[in-house]
């Protein structure tokens, strides 16, 4: 039988979520209602002083950690409290616990093997964020793979998980790294113990990697060192797979040849931030999250440009006096423009249907393909905002009409009175 730890007073351990070289991950309970997930460190602290180094180490990064909370991220796994536990003197951070699946559990069936596109997207966008937040404050994750992201149901983000590697020693990374990690997403520096702002760059083009292909660039085949040097090396001077034709292969025989049609037609955009995250080379990558984050946005919403008008139109008074003039075309051209883009961000940020699970609401996993009353809703709005644009259009150049006319009745009126 396993044995129990106590953590600390008022912190009850109900048990163990999971294991590995980077330690223990339990789920625990504070006084009252609110449950929380513990990282119980594998290397134990004797001595609760700064002449201890590993004690030394600990609290140092996990001041970096209570930065990275200071402004909260909906994307970041919030640090409760650290600490030492009561038995066996093992260091601790409690974490809130996120309800939901991690990502590598929605690729298992009944979920499709990959992401539909525009959930790949909101994932993408959502973690970039989250390595932006915690790399503004100088925290390195070190550990970042599809079971340490979670869809928290009852508010429909994507959060990361697992800041246990981070407040590891160097040493003490290494020696985890080499015996338990996940080799699957570590970068080629990795497996030379350095750990890098970058290092976190290239396991999210991996996590991205395989929620577009259905599986990662180099597959582990068994647990032994065999396999894990095959991997290892594939990391460091193998080529990366084609992801499409992989996610095609993943996705046939499950979607209609319409629907597979869709979903193979991925932004250029979204291929160019994958691979570039996945260069063997560091320097070649993003250099942090904040560079990261950019270029998602970029993509997303990328800048709005209009061909140039070879003719000019007719102009449209829009103030009376001498107000600013538009002409019709440009005018149609920028309220479309605008329309479009907030309708594709509405699309893409839509809040999921609710769904009751126990007594709470939570947010129903957005993983279909396709949802029909979602597509009918974002058609509607972009008919109505349609519609908007051609009655401000008609009521501008009802007042415009208007303005014309009664500065034509001013004429005839003086016309009228200067015969007497």
């Amino acid at each position: 039988m396993s044995k129990v730890f106590t953590i600390a007073d008022g912190l009850q351990n109900l048990g163990a979520l999971k294991t590995g070289g980077q330690g223990s991950v339990y789920k625990g309970k504070r006084m009252g209602a609110i449950y929380s997930a513990i990282k119980l460190m594998p290397t134990p602290i004797h001595k609760e002083d700064e002449s201890d180094k590993n004690y030394r180490n600990f609290k140092n990064e996990v001041t970096k950690l209570q930065k990275v909370n200071e402004n909260p991220s909906p994307n970041v796994v919030k640090i409760m409290s650290w600490g030492i536990t009561d038995s066996g003197s093992f260091p601790y951070i409690e974490m809130e616990y996120i309800e939901g699946h991690d990502l590598s559990e929605l690729l298992q069936p009944p979920h499709q093997q990959a992401f539909a596109i525009k959930e790949l997207v909101k994932v993408a966008d959502q973690l970039a964020s989250a390595i932006a937040h915690c790399h503004q404050f100088g925290v390195k994750h070190g550990d970042i793979k599809s079971n340490n992201v979670k869809y928290n149901v009852h508010t429909g983000n994507y959060v990361l998980l697992d800041f246990g590697l981070a407040i590891m020693s160097e040493e003490q990374r290494r020696t985890s790294i080499r015996h338990a990690g996940a080799i699957e997403f570590m970068a080629p520096e990795q497996h030379e113990g350095k750990m890098l702002l970058q290092t976190d760059i290239y396991s999210y083009g991996i996590i991205l990697y395989e929620l577009l292909a259905g599986r990662v660039p180099f597959p582990l085949n068994g647990d032994g060192d065999t396999g894990r040097n095959s991997v290892m090396l594939g990391h460091m001077e193998g080529k990366i797979p084609d992801a499409i034709s992989l996610r095609k292969r993943n996705l046939e025989g499950t979607l209609s040849k319409e629907a597979l049609d869709t979903e193979l037609q991925v932004p250029a955009w979204l291929l160019t931030v994958i691979y570039k995250c996945l260069k063997k080379d560091p320097k070649e990558r993003y250099a942090d999250g904040m560079e990261l984050a950019r270029a998602i946005a970029g993509g997303i919403v990328p800048n709005v440009q209009f061909a140039p008008l070879v003719n000019k139109p007719p102009m449209v008074r829009l103030t009376d006096g001498d107000g600013i003039r538009l002409s019709k075309k440009a005018l149609i051209a920028l309220l479309v423009g605008i329309t479009l883009i907030t309708s594709f961000l509405s699309y893409q940020f839509l809040p999921k249907e609710k769904v009751v699970v126990g007594n709470t609401k939570a947010f129903e996993p957005p993983f279909l393909f396709y949802n029909n009353k979602y597509l009918a809703r974002i058609q509607k709005e972009r008919e109505d905002s349609l519609e908007i644009v051609k009655l401000r259009l008609w009521e501008k150049e009802r007042i415009a009409n208007e303005i014309s006319k009664q500065e034509e009745k001013k004429k005839k009126r003086k016309k009228f009175l200067g015969i007497f």
